[in-house]
């Protein structure tokens, strides 16, 4: 089933507790946090503070991409704040599958993520022991950035090798999708849409999910 994991990092952060139940209202299932350090990308967000008070107010799983050097130092104090998933990225990960089993090893789900210009054989002998992979669509650092659709061949061929080799981790994509987006991602075999600045919007938040999944399901020739 396609699933909007709708990111907080497009939310009013003063009012965060009732933008994520907007958001669950319009029909989203996953909180997508987006965790920056500075350093692997040009930002700061959130940390695992954070997580643990995102996770008081909801029991939606947890989704922390970590866009971070050096994970394998925080992944312990994500999970103890309440992820459920934790995803890594690949470019930050000299030992990945030795990261991979360290989120697993704290009872997480365990996804991988790819940049824009990462060749997708980097994963090649991971597949078999992630949750998800998820696609960049985006240079990750700052939300709200235009799609690249190259994004679309990467997520298909993502999808080939999953079905080609009997493997069932999930295809997640981040970075402009939207309404004009969407049903490219998942007609290409995504189901995890990470939206934020599509979902967040003042008195519209609620219409907005709705409206996005409506569009991701007929795609994917779900009911609405």
């Amino acid at each position: 089933m396609v699933e909007l994991a709708f990111s907080i990092l497009a939310a009013d952060f003063a009012h965060l507790a009732d933008e994520i139940k907007l958001a669950e209202e319009g029909g989203g299932t996953i909180v997508h946090v987006d965790v920056m350090d500075g350093h692997f990308v040009p930002n700061i967000t959130f940390g695992p503070p954070v997580v643990k008070a995102v996770r008081a107010v909801t029991k939606l799983p947890l989704d922390c991409h970590l866009m971070i050097e050096n994970p394998d130092a925080f992944i312990p104090e994500f999970a103890k704040a309440g992820a459920d998933m934790i995803s890594v990225q690949v470019e930050a990960c000299p030992h990945l599958n030795r990261t991979l089993q360290h989120i697993i090893d704290h009872g997480c789900q365990a996804g991988v993520v790819l940049n824009p210009a990462t060749p997708i054989g980097m994963l090649a002998e991971v597949l078999p022991m992630v949750h998800h992979v998820l696609v960049m669509s985006v240079n990750p650092g700052f939300g709200g950035q235009k799609f690249l659709p190259r994004a679309v061949d990467r997520i298909r061929l993502l999808a080939h090798i999953r079905e080609e080799q009997g493997l069932n981790f999930r295809i997640e994509v981040d970075g402009g999708v939207a309404n004009d987006t969407v049903a490219s991602v998942v007609d290409a075999g995504a189901d995890m849409l990470v939206a934020g600045s599509a979902i967040f919007q003042p008195g519209k938040t609620v219409e907005n999910a709705r409206e996005f999944l409506k569009i991701a399901r007929a795609a994917a020739g779900e009911s609405a």
